[in-house]
């Protein structure tokens, strides 16, 4: 049989990254087994469900590599085929009209609780009496009286529920419309889905539709229901912890492949491996590995996976990545500058994030205005004629290369400051970055350029 899973989403809000993680384990196991992943957006809450909401997961699962072979399906325009389904229960006695009042129903379930009995709806509901007009019908699903139902969950082992404490579900409401419970069973039957994985909130949904299926006489999918990812305090993930869209991570900077290999170790382990390509997950990947017990949300963890992951890219591969992070600069600057390629080498080994990087690239592009006031006082008071001198000894060379600079730097070095060769290299860095940070002076020389290097240097003349 063809593993088949699907990713469901609501689209009455943003896709968070507990959605992403459900996302990613789904389509991790279909990848695994050789299976196809089903993308379908559950869109039947017409009040909360929003074009701008299916239009971010959408670009979420792009940005994120979740490709879907499938979809995206739509429940809004499976109408039809829910009311197909619901004449068909309807006809065959596993569902039936509801016509009591609310205060019937409460009375109802009050009176079976104090017999200890389960809530059942009586023939009172089944048929509508003349004496009771204007009350609207809604369908409810017949459920076994008695029995149990298992689910044998692939991360939580065997769970049994009493029919007895089930009551009668409504999968139609007064208007006409489906319930989740209902749409969800008939979608995932007539998607051949062999695998449901989802989150445990869900745990309590699933007896309700496996009891549907076997009446509708359909296989029953295995379920996975993964544990919730709570934040650093152990308490429910929020906004605060990084409850927010998928999409603000790829904002801050971060790589797709880090922001799930951090997701797929919510949960699941493979020895004491931690950084994992998006092959290794595959290959790798079990569902029923997966643990029970929640996993704490940790934005360190997060920034360490993505600076590893930054270091493992190309020249090429990085500066793609890097250029739509090149906030203020015009193509013009980037194109008299030096070729990105070059300059993401000097900057990946201390980089967190694209945010940063772009950031220390900026020096490369356009030339400091002034030096950071602390970094000027510090690093090029009296430096008059260290920067002179430094101006002179560049303009000689011809050889324009990173050793050829070492060699002009150490030779300064020996001459004004003992051999120590720091504190030559701070105030020129200070004298053509703006600050005491950069990559390596001598490699950020070679990379700015023969022209460009002394043009800053005697600019920064003039700051001393």
């Amino acid at each position: 049989m063809t593993v088949r899973t699907r990713f469901a989403p609501s689209p009455t809000g943003y896709l968070h990254i507990g959605g992403v993680r459900t996302a990613l384990f789904s389509w991790l196991h279909a990848r695994q087994q050789q299976g196809q992943f089903i993308l379908r957006i559950e869109d039947t809450d017409l009040e909360r469900s929003t074009p701008e909401a299916t239009a971010a997961i959408l670009e979420g699962m792009q940005w994120l590599g979740l490709d879907w072979d499938e979809g995206p399906f739509y429940q809004t325009q499976r109408m039809e085929r829910y009311r197909e389904v619901l004449a068909q229960m309807l006809a065959a006695g596993t569902a039936y009209h509801c016509y009591c009042s609310k205060e019937e129903l409460d009375l109802m379930r009050e009176e079976q609780r104090t017999r200890g009995e389960k809530p059942r709806y009586d023939g009172r509901c089944r048929q509508r009496p003349e004496a009771r007009p204007g009350v609207s019908p809604v369908i409810r699903f017949r459920s076994p009286d008695s029995g149990e139902t298992v689910v044998e969950d692939l991360v939580h082992g065997r769970v049994v529920f009493q029919n007895s404490e089930l009551d009668d579900l409504i999968i139609a409401r007064s208007d006409g419309t489906p319930t989740y419970n209902f749409c969800v069973v008939v979608d995932d039957w007539d998607m051949g889905i062999t695998q449901v994985i989802r989150g445990d909130d869900h745990l309590n949904n699933t007896p309700r539709q496996m009891q549907i299926l076997q009446a509708l006489g359909a296989s029953v999918p295995q379920y996975a229901h993964v544990p919730m990812i709570l934040g650093p305090d152990k308490q429910k993930l929020s906004k605060r912890h990084g409850a927010v869209s998928v999409l603000e991570y790829r904002e801050q900077g971060f790589l797709p492949d880090a922001l799930l290999n951090f997701l797929v170790r919510l949960g699941w382990s493979h020895g004491d491996q931690e950084v994992f390509s998006r092959a290794e997950m595959i290959e790798h990947f079990r569902i029923g590995e997966v643990h029970k017990a929640a996993s704490a949300f940790n934005p360190e963890k997060l920034l360490w996976l993505n600076a590893q992951h930054l270091q493992t890219l190309s020249a090429e591969e990085l500066a793609r990545q890097l250029r739509p992070y090149l906030v203020g600069l015009d193509d013009a600057a980037i194109a008299a500058g030096p070729a990105v390629e070059k300059v993401v080498p000097l900057l990946q080994e201390r980089a967190k994030t694209l945010v940063d990087m772009a950031a220390a690239a900026k020096m490369f592009y356009v030339a400091p205005e002034t030096a950071e006031e602390k970094d000027r006082s510090k690093h090029l008071a009296g430096q008059g004629a260290l920067l002179q001198a430094a101006w002179h000894a560049l303009e000689q060379v011809t050889d324009w290369t990173a050793g050829a600079v070492h060699t002009v730097l150490q030779a300064l070095a020996q001459e004004h400051a003992e051999g120590k060769l720091g504190k030559v290299a701070q105030p020129l860095r200070v004298a053509v970055a703006g600050c005491a940070v950069s990559p390596p002076l001598d490699q950020t020389l070679a990379v700015l350029g023969r022209e460009e290097t002394l043009r800053r240097l005697r600019r920064a003349q003039d700051w001393v």
